[in-house]
C-alpha cells in the first residue's frame, strides 16, 4: 500500500515563521538524509494529524511529493503540543532501495482467545510488547508482524526469537540477543493463592 504525503518547500526560517505556518493551519518539518542536503518543508495539518492516527503511517516507507517532486522516506519523528491535539514539527529520513532501514514495526496478536491457558486454564493474556526494532531493505518492510498466541499455557510466554518473521526481515541485534518476552498467559486471579497452604490462625 503506498501512502503519499504531500508537502510544499518551506523558505521561511525561524521560530516566528513556523508560529505564523501553525496559525495558517500547516506543520513545519524537514526531511534528511541520503546524498541531498536537508530541506525544510511544510504540511496541512489537518490531512497530517489524520494521516498520524493510521498504524500503518508509522511503519511504511512513504512517498514524500514536494511540489511535485517524490521520494522515498520514514517517518522518524513527531512534536505533539503539550496538551492541545496538535502535530508541532515532523522529520522524516529518505531511504535508499539498496539498503538496509532500521524500524520499529507494531505487533498484531491473534488467538489469545483460543489458546489453552485461556480456554481451559482460565489465564488472562497479556500483550507486553506493542512493538518490536527490526531492520530490512525497504521493499521488504511489513506493516505489521503477527504473534500467534494459540499454543499458550498459563504461565508461559513468546519471546521476539520465537516470532515468525516475513522473508527478508530480521530482529536488530540487540533485541534478538535480549530476546524479550512480547506475549504471555498469567494465571487466573486468586489461583496461586488457593494452591498455597492456608495460614495458621492467629
Amino acid at each position: 500500500m503506498e501512502i503519499e504525503v504531500i508537502a510544499n518547500k518551506r523558505e521561511a526560517q525561524g521560530s516566528s515563521a513556523s508560529r505564523r505556518l501553525r496559525h495558517a493551519g500547516k506543520v513545519p518539518g524537514i526531511v534528511y538524509g541520503g546524498t541531498a542536503a536537508p530541506m525544510q518543508i511544510e504540511l496541512d495539518h489537518n490531512a497530517l494529524y489524520h494521516a498520524l492516527r493510521k498504524e500503518a503511517f508509522h511503519a511504511s516507507v512513504l512517498t514524500l511529493n514536494v511540489d511535485g517532486a517524490k521520494e522515498s522516506v520514514l517517518l522518524r519523528d513527531t512534536q505533539w503540543h503539550p496538551y492541545k491535539q496538535q502535530v508541532l514539527h515532523i522529520d522524516f529520513q529518505r531511504v535508499d532501495k539498496d539498503h538496509k532501514i532500521h524500524v520499529k514495526v507494531p505487533l498484531h496478536f491473534l488467538n489469545a482467545d483460543v489458546a489453552p491457558g485461556v480456554k481451559t486454564g482460565g489465564g488472562k493474556p497479556h500483550h507486553i510488547l506493542n512493538e518490536l526494532d527490526v531492520e530490512c531493505l525497504p521493499g521488504s518492510l511489513p506493516e505489521f508482524i503477527e504473534v500467534d498466541m494459540g499454543k499458550l499455557e498459563v504461565g508461559h510466554s513468546i519471546h521476539a526469537n520465537d516470532l515468525v518473521l516475513p522473508a527478508g526481515v530480521e530482529l536488530v541485534a540487540h533485541v534478538k540477543q535480549e530476546n524479550p518476552a512480547v506475549a504471555s498467559v498469567s494465571a487466573p486471579k486468586g489461583g496461586a493463592a488457593e494452591e498455597a497452604p492456608a495460614a495458621p490462625a492467629a
